[in-house]
């Protein structure tokens, strides 16, 4: 565990859809206890969830002997829930909750109770940390929600941290998934070629992703972008093999 922190926090949300039915999940380690935490809502949005997820382990955290005095490292993947406490919210707050463009502030309702929250726990650290690069309690939170999400039924754990099954000490990343991460997102980057999809296994392609999406939307679809011929031509053959 940090030494520097008393209390460990991982917090995550998910939506199937953004908006749709979303989940939340949490880890809260103290005192070597591990507490994790989850829920479900039917219509909600990805930031909603992120912040819930906040909101619930500092609430959770503030029940707890001594909260008051600790020092809290809370690991979260979403920037925007960082910036919105650590940054943004003094403005909104000043400005009557409104943003420098004059419109009001979203999710508001979360905000408020984030901020109330967090003016008792004054000894938070907001430590980003990457999604999917194998940071374990990260992994461990985004399956939570995402199970959630998906109406699943989650066993959440409450014991000791020796009997807890994830290392959440460790914050490192899986430099594996790192490289896969970057990677796909250079990808992303590029201009598209063509667009590859799989319904039913039956192989098309598509000149736009306007195209491709129209397909495979709301069907259980493999698809993918092509950046040239070549490439087209092996997502083609890795599709048709399963």
């Amino acid at each position: 565990m940090d030494t520097e922190h008393s209390m460990v926090i991982f917090a995550d949300g998910a939506s199937k859809g953004n908006p749709g039915p979303g989940g939340w999940g949490a880890i809260v380690s103290y005192h070597g206890r591990v507490d994790e935490l989850g829920g479900r809502e039917k219509h909600t949005t990805n930031n909603r969830m992120e912040m819930t997820a906040a909101l619930r382990a500092l609430q959770h955290t503030a029940s707890l002997p001594g909260a008051n005095d600790a020092h809290i490292a809370l690991h979260t993947d979403s920037s925007y829930l960082i910036n919105g406490i650590t940054k943004w919210v003094r403005g909104w707050k000043t400005r009557g909750w409104k943003t420098a463009e004059k419109k009001d502030v979203l999710n508001r309702d979360l905000w408020e109770e984030l901020d109330a929250v967090v003016s008792h726990l004054p000894k938070i650290d907001w430590k980003y940390v990457g999604g999917h690069v194998g940071i374990a309690g990260n992994e461990r939170v985004d399956e939570i929600a995402s199970d959630l999400a998906l109406g699943k039924q989650v066993e959440l754990h409450a014991g000791t941290r020796e009997s807890y099954a994830h290392d959440i000490e460790s914050i490192a990343h899986d430099e594996e998934k790192k490289k896969m991460k970057s990677a796909t997102s250079a990808r992303s980057k590029q201009r598209a070629h063509s667009y590859v999809s799989c319904v039913d296994d039956e192989v098309r392609v598509h000149r736009t992703w306007n195209e491709c999406e129209a397909r495979v939307r709301g069907k259980k679809a493999r698809y993918k972008k092509s950046l040239s011929s070549a490439d087209e031509a092996a997502i083609i053959s890795e599709f048709k093999k399963g």
